[in-house]
Parts: C-alpha cells; sequence; structure tokens
C-alpha cells in the first residue's frame, strides 16, 4: 500500500512536469523561431517479482521525467514588411554572439541598429562573414555574391553606418547608329564620368570626305571634343577618320583615346554592322554605351536571399559586403536549450559545420528567404490533446494516492 503512495506522488510529480512543458508550449504558439519540447518518461526503481509459474514480472515505484526533448519540425512561414526578417526553410541554425559563446536560434526577426550592426531584438549580434571590400568609409571593390567563410570564422555583423562608393572613371566609349544619307556634318555624342566625379560629354562629329580611299568604299573623318557638361570648358580635341564599305559596313577606324579631364577613354566604333554604319537609304540614328560610375554614398543595407548583407548606394549601385552564416549541427536535439528560441552548442549535438558544394566552397545548405518569418513548430491541436492525456494521467494518479489511502484506512480500521 505505501508504494501506491510513492508511485502516485512520481506520477503527480512526472505529469505536473509534462503539463508544465505543454503549458509553455502553447503559451509562444505565436513565439518567432520558437521550438517546443516533448516530455520523455520513465519507470522509477524496477524490481523484478517472483510469478508461481516460475517466471517475474517487473513493479516500479513511479514514474520520473527521462528527458525533455526538442521539437526539431520547422514552423510555418508568415510574409513581413521588414527586408531584414529572415526565415529558413530546412535545417540549419543562425548564429548570434552572446555575452561571451555563441547561441543559436530559428528566429530571424533581425534589425540594423544605428550603428549599421545587424542583430536580434534583444541586441544580439549576428554571426557570419564580412567581406574584405571596405577599407575605412570607402567601398574598394563591388562584388555581388559573397563567399562564406570558414565555419570556425565567424563574426559579428558590422558595418559601417556612412560608407562611400567611389568614382569609376570612364575608359570606354562605344558607338552605334547610321550616318544616313547626308554627307555631314553629322554628330554622336556620349556622356563621360571624370575622375574628379563630373559629367563631361564627347561629342564625335563625321564629315565625309569626298575622295574615297578605294573604289566600293568611302572614309568619313572624324573631330572627337570632350567638354564639361555646359561645353564651357574644352578637355581635349583629337582626330581620326572610319572607312566604311560601299554597302555601308564599318572597315576600320583610326581615332586616338582622348583626354577627359584627367581619364584616358578609347572609342569603339564597333565592326561590320555592329556599330556604326554609312547606309545612305536609312536615316541618322545614334547610341552610345560607356563604362564608368559616379561616386556615390551609402542610403541603407538590405539582405537578398543568397544572405548577402547588400549596402545600397545613392548612384544606383550595391554591392555585398557580408554574409548571414547558416549553422548546422549533426545531431540539433543534442543542443543545450537557453529558452525557447536560444540555444547552445553541446557534446551531445556535435561541433557546428557548414555544407560544403563539390569543389568545397561553403554554402548555406538550406533555402534563406527575406520578409518572412519562422512561427513556433507547436501544433495546438496536438498539444491540446496531450495536455488532456496528461490532466487525465495527473487525476488518475491522484486517485492512486487516495485509494491507497483508504486502503491504509481500512487496515487500521481491520486492526482495531
Amino acid at each position: 500500500m505505501n508504494q501506491a503512495f510513492y508511485a502516485g506522488i512520481s506520477g503527480l510529480q512526472t505529469h505536473q512536469f509534462g503539463i508544465d512543458i505543454l503549458a509553455d508550449n502553447l503559451s509562444n504558439l505565436n513565439t518567432v523561431g520558437f521550438r517546443g519540447s516533448r516530455t520523455e518518461f520513465a519507470s522509477l526503481f524496477e524490481t523484478s517479482v517472483a510469478q508461481a509459474d516460475g517466471l517475474s514480472n517487473t513493479v516500479g515505484m513511479g514514474a520520473r521525467v527521462q528527458a525533455t526533448m526538442m521539437e526539431t519540425n520547422g514552423g510555418s512561414l508568415y510574409s513581413s514588411d521588414n527586408n531584414s526578417d529572415l526565415a529558413i526553410e530546412g535545417n540549419g541554425w543562425f548564429g548570434i554572439m552572446g555575452h561571451e559563446d555563441p547561441f543559436y536560434t530559428r528566429a530571424g526577426n533581425f534589425t540594423f541598429d544605428a550603428n549599421a550592426d545587424l542583430v536580434t531584438q534583444g541586441g544580439y549580434r549576428v554571426l557570419g562573414t564580412v567581406g574584405n571590400n571596405i577599407q575605412g568609409n570607402t567601398l574598394t571593390q563591388q562584388i555581388l555574391d559573397l563567399p562564406l567563410g570558414d565555419v570556425n570564422q565567424q563574426v559579428e555583423l558590422r558595418f559601417p553606418s556612412e560608407l562611400n562608393f567611389p568614382v569609376q572613371p570612364t575608359t570606354l566609349a562605344e558607338f552605334s547608329g547610321n550616318l544616313g544619307p547626308s554627307d555631314g556634318p553629322v554628330k554622336m555624342s556620349a556622356w563621360l564620368v571624370s575622375p574628379n566625379n563630373e559629367s563631361n560629354r564627347l561629342t564625335l562629329t563625321f564629315t565625309k570626305n569626298p575622295t574615297p580611299p578605294a573604289v566600293g568604299s568611302s572614309q568619313w573623318d572624324i573631330v572627337a571634343t570632350v567638354t564639361d557638361s555646359n561645353g564651357l570648358v574644352t578637355y581635349d580635341t583629337q582626330t581620326g577618320t572610319a572607312t566604311f564599305s560601299d554597302t555601308g559596313s564599318i572597315i576600320g577606324f583610326n581615332i586616338p583615346n582622348v583626354n577627359s579631364d584627367g581619364a584616358s577613354v578609347a572609342i569603339d566604333l564597333g565592326q561590320n554592322y555592329d556599330g556604326v554604319t554609312a547606309m545612305p537609304s536609312f536615316d541618322f540614328s545614334s547610341a552610345s554605351s560607356t563604362d564608368g560610375i559616379l561616386a556615390g554614398f551609402l542610403t541603407g543595407y538590405r539582405i537578398d536571399q543568397g544572405a548577402n548583407i547588400v549596402a545600397s548606394f545613392s548612384n544606383g549601385q550595391s554591392s555585398a559586403v557580408g554574409k548571414i552564416g547558416i549553422f548546422h549541427f549533426k545531431n540539433e536535439q543534442g543542443l543545450d536549450r537557453l529558452s525557447g528560441t536560444r540555444f547552445t552548442e553541446s557534446a551531445n549535438s556535435g561541433e557546428k559545420y557548414f555544407f560544403q558544394d563539390p569543389d568545397g566552397n561553403n554554402i548555406l545548405g538550406a533555402n534563406l528567404w527575406t520578409n518572412k518569418l519562422e512561427t513556433s513548430n507547436i501544433s495546438m491541436e496536438v498539444s491540446m490533446t496531450e495536455m488532456i492525456i496528461m490532466q487525465r494521467a495527473y487525476g488518475a494518479n491522484a486517485k492512486s494516492i487516495t485509494t491507497g489511502d483508504e486502503l491504509i484506512q481500512k487496515a487500521l480500521q481491520m486492526d482495531a
């Protein structure tokens, strides 16, 4: 009879613990990135009891909590208006830096703080790879997709709040179009970026030479002039020629580079019919393209689906300056829980690692969604059903204590 007390009390304690776990799960139904727990029970102090047929049976002294296991299934994804909100589809964890050691979380509700650091809602900095393309407050290299560094060398993603995109002077101007039925002069022009971050104008003036270089061809004399945007200052003037076939395709051209306020600019008129043509049966047309980019200042940071931290500039340019790491573990259930959304590495989880492609490059190993967040992975229907089971088990254990007490009372009355 005393055993009924032990079994009932241990059952009350373990099922109360199970109820507390379920209650915590249910209370975090709307917590971003929450990972629920599942309670596992085991028998307490089992002993063998001999039976009349020579066999034995086991009798325990109740139940105990053996473990609380993490639910590893993913939560649902829902849309967000914040570009720095992220969700992982598949296995993987974001890394965040704690006071001393890193934490791991599925909660991707990040933000850029006043210092342009990528942080969690609690102020912990997110871990990843920082590009080597920033020197001081100047971008030194424009990168489309930043490679992910070594898993053990991930650092806090911190970026300058002021960043400049340096001027890239024009070095090449390409022209296309048709000189038309007139013998000239006709003009084609293009805008150039100077080393002083000014827009200069390059103008080509074509005039047909009355004396062709050979039978079945024509020659046009060219004057190339570089001025400022208002045409008030002339930086350079060069002369050259272009030769065309009798069908109007360009055979060759000879134009020296022009000086655009300190930058040497090459001029390309194309070849065959791909470029400038001289077909009198078609009207005059002109088009041009140049390299070179005006300087710009930082307008903000955003995150793309490749996990790149992208700096955007006022000149319309952008560049990756960092990359968020997605960490993986051989046994996710072995992570030590700090809270419902934060975990730490343990001996049971194994060491963190990155997936790699066939060439040995580190990759994310999961799909990353921007403007989305992952909800709790708790199912309310399942949790409520388990709660009913736990409550009935709790009541049954309470009843076993009451029954044991009644049996003792009857035994005492019999002795009297």
